[in-house]
């Protein structure tokens, strides 16, 4: 069941979420479909969390002296098209139908660039700590929202695209929860 308050709408912004767009987005490549979507996990400073680093470094208001961690990301332009904090709420920072730069040197089943065709989620988390039962649940929401659209889009991990370069969203995430929540 799709919850109403997470409905995409037409412009491919979620109702429900926080808008905070981000100048980190570009058109995507004519005639690219979505069909991947992509869980990472990000906290800023890292291990940290409620904080709004990831925020900041989304939309490149980083402060490099509020953390000796951001002096060496504050330049970084990256984003990704949601961010779900570890108490379930959700922020947008790029529109479904433009391009986020959250993937990287990136690829999906022979497909480089997965930038180009995918969607990417951030959760609030870490290598080291289980994710939380709001952050399922939003998560497999949000999925069944976008699959509204997009029926035919894997989902996937950021270690699945980028093996051997990231680790996300990690060995504490719960693949098997995740799908079990998506299948009903």
């Amino acid at each position: 069941m799709n919850d109403p308050g997470h409905a995409l709408r037409d412009d491919g912004w979620i109702a429900g979420a926080r808008a905070v767009p981000s100048p980190n987005q570009d058109e995507r490549p004519e005639g690219c479909t979505v069909d991947l979507i992509v869980v990472h996990a990000i906290s800023l400073p890292p291990d940290m969390f409620g904080g709004l680093g990831v925020e900041q470094l989304f939309t490149n208001t980083l402060d490099p002296a509020e953390h000796p961690y951001y002096a060496g990301i504050h330049q970084l332009r990256v984003s990704a098209h949601f961010f779900i904090r570890r108490d379930g709420s959700l922020m947008q920072f790029v529109p479904v139908g433009r391009r986020a730069w959250h993937a990287g040197v990136s690829s999906w089943r022979g497909r480089e660039r997965c930038n180009d065709f995918s969607i990417g989620i951030e959760l609030e988390g870490c290598d080291t700590l289980a994710f939380r039962v709001q952050q399922y649940e939003a998560l497999a929401q949000l999925i069944r929202a976008l699959r509204q659209h997009f029926p035919a889009a894997d989902v996937c991990g950021h270690s699945d695209i980028a093996p051997g370069r990231k680790t996300d969203p990690g060995p504490c995430f719960d693949w098997p929860r995740l799908t079990a929540l998506l299948a009903v």
